[in-house]
């Protein structure tokens, strides 16, 4: 009975292990505070070799800068 519970779930337990890992990079992506200064640099030199208009720059970067300030003020209260 346990092996084949086993192997029905099989795939569902491979989904959740993928979701699981997917989440933690995402984590990792969004509270990292050298990973957002990575981005704001490449965000910075897209605008500059004119591979985004100045609007677009203007709304990534306030995303980036958000996030940021929110790393950082998550830190102060740890």
């Amino acid at each position: 009975m346990f092996l084949i519970d086993s192997v029905l779930l099989a795939p569902l337990k491979g989904v959740i292990f993928i979701a699981e890992k997917v989440n933690e990079v995402i984590n990792k992506e969004t509270s990292d505070e050298g990973t957002i200064k990575e981005r704001l640099m490449g965000l910075q030199l897209k605008f500059e070799m004119d591979e985004i208009d100045e609007e677009e720059y203007d709304k990534r970067e306030d995303e980036l800068l958000g996030l940021l300030e929110n790393i950082r003020k998550e830190n102060k209260i740890k």
